[in-house]
């Protein structure tokens, strides 16, 4: 007999699961029933949140063995911070192999590991279970990308050809968290925080829709990384004073990065990807963009193009969120607002299609191999970036590389006198 609802339980409390349990109310076939965290406070806290949405009837969990123990829990949401990932999976495979539960999947935030070697570990570790495994990746699952992406391919490239260039970005004022500025935490700066998303999001758009991601390969990859605000010494200061115990003087991270990816398509052709993230963004919030071109056509999403606008003037006072948009900047002048922004961003299609996944309803358009091919790529770009040329991919040697930023290594050139 088929399962007809999955219990889901998530690791990591924060920003991230939030979202995800935003999205959930366009879930209909699955409940969030389980949150763990290393605080305590904060698992309670997201527990609660997931209560108030209506999305399940949730509850915090001691540790990650006695939420994959719990008969309830039929699938793990992965959100947790990078540093802890290999950690995490380990503890849930541990737990499986012990007998203390069974599980039907576990699907992973993006990035998969911080490089190679942990990304190979955590797939490693996962297949080893034996279990249904889906890559998070919330921008290929945005409804104008998805919407875009399949008329013109069955319109434009249907009558004229492929499409040949692709481009997306992601652009903020920087994360919320200190983990995320820390280069041997998170595993290097912007680039591998949010790269992910644009190396991916090209790669797909460039992909016949039915179609898998291996018929558009990359061949290579050039890349450049910057420090473009951040470590001006006033703004060092200001990220010191905003994130406890991150030092952009001493060990910065890169907080712009750009790459150009050359695909190699199964019917004999060179398309180009280009894919710019940055953390240096000074804007409404946080911008998504991606664009489409063929022969005879292109497409084009901005999501700050959203449709709603506000105006406040001088005399609103109030303090600062991000009530309008995700990275909020301002709270007066003439502002966009993201109404939906779990749906506009891609996290509830995301959540649905893997809990249907899981569920044996469909069949995972991403997976942890997709997410390991994934680091491959950020890694050849930070090793591009570093070397100053472009490189084939993947390069020899990918596993055991580590960016310098990661290292702690990286020195920025220098801005002004």
């Amino acid at each position: 007999m088929t399962e007809t609802r999955l219990g889901v339980g998530f690791i990591g409390s924060g920003f991230n699961a939030k979202f995800h349990m935003l999205g959930w109310k366009g879930v209909r076939d699955a409940d969030v029933l389980g949150v763990w965290s290393p605080n305590a406070k904060n698992a309670a806290a997201a527990a609660r949140y997931a209560n108030d949405l209506d999305v399940g009837n949730a509850r915090a969990y001691k540790s990650i063995g006695d939420m994959v123990a719990d008969p309830a829990i039929d699938a793990i949401w992965l959100t947790g911070p990078n540093q802890a990932r290999i950690e995490n999976v380990q503890e849930i495979v541990d737990a499986l192999e012990k007998g203390r539960g069974t599980l039907k999947g576990i699907a992973c935030e993006k990035p998969l590991a911080r490089n190679v070697a942990e990304a190979k570990e955590v797939t490693r570790l996962v297949k080893r279970a034996g279990l249904m495994h889906g890559y998070l990746e919330n921008q290929v699952f945005a409804p104008q990308v998805e919407t875009g992406r399949a008329l013109i391919w069955a319109r434009g490239a249907a009558t004229t050809g492929r499409p040949y260039l692709a481009r997306a970005a992601e652009e903020h004022s920087g994360p919320h968290m200190p983990w995320f500025w820390n280069g041997a935490l998170q595993g290097g700066g912007v680039l591998n925080d949010m790269m992910c998303h644009s190396a991916l999001v090209v790669r797909h758009l460039l992909t016949k829709p039915g179609e898998p991601l291996s018929t558009v390969k990359p061949r290579r990859i050039t890349a450049h990384i910057a420090s473009l605000k951040w470590t001006r010494p006033e703004y060092v200061k200001k990220l010191a004073k905003a994130q406890k115990g991150i030092d952009y003087a001493k060990k910065p991270s890169e907080d712009f990065a750009s790459t150009t990816i050359e695909f190699e398509t199964d019917d004999g052709y060179t398309v180009l990807g280009e894919a710019s993230t940055s953390w240096s963004f000074v804007g409404a919030g946080l911008r998504l963009s991606s664009e489409l071109l063929g022969p005879e056509y292109s497409m084009a999403w901005n999501s700050l193009d959203a449709g709603l606008k506000l105006f406040f003037s001088r005399e609103v006072k109030g303090r600062a969120g991000e009530d309008l948009v995700e990275k909020q900047n301002a709270e007066m002048g003439l502002m966009p607002v993201v109404a939906n922004e779990a749906v506009a961003y891609g996290y509830e299609a995301e959540d649905r299609h893997f809990v249907r996944c899981f569920l044996g309803k469909e069949t995972p358009l991403l997976t942890f191999d997709d997410g390991l091919e994934v680091v491959q790529m950020l890694m050849t770009a930070y090793q591009s970036a570093e070397e100053g040329r472009t490189l084939d991919f993947p390069p020899r040697g990918l596993d055991k590389f580590m960016p310098a930023v990661a290292r702690g290594a990286w020195k920025p050139p220098r801005q002004g006198r």
